[in-house]
């Protein structure tokens, strides 16, 4: 069997389409919290700079 035959099987019912549009705002609301928390553990510079009071952990440079 292909995916193609087995997701002509599988339709969502109503019920089914509705939950899923519920759970979009949740599921984004995680996915950005998860980008955070690695951006913030990884501690990944090119982004961290342009975080408030964040980007005082880097020492400046200093200008001539």
């Amino acid at each position: 069997m292909s995916i193609k035959q087995l997701l002509a099987k599988l339709k969502p019912t109503k019920a089914q389409k509705t939950m899923v549009a519920v759970f979009i705002p949740s599921a984004a609301t995680f996915g950005m919290a998860a980008g955070l928390a690695i951006i913030y553990f990884t501690d990944w510079r090119l982004i961290t700079n342009y975080i408030p009071l964040y980007n005082t952990k880097y020492p400046k440079e200093p200008a001539k």
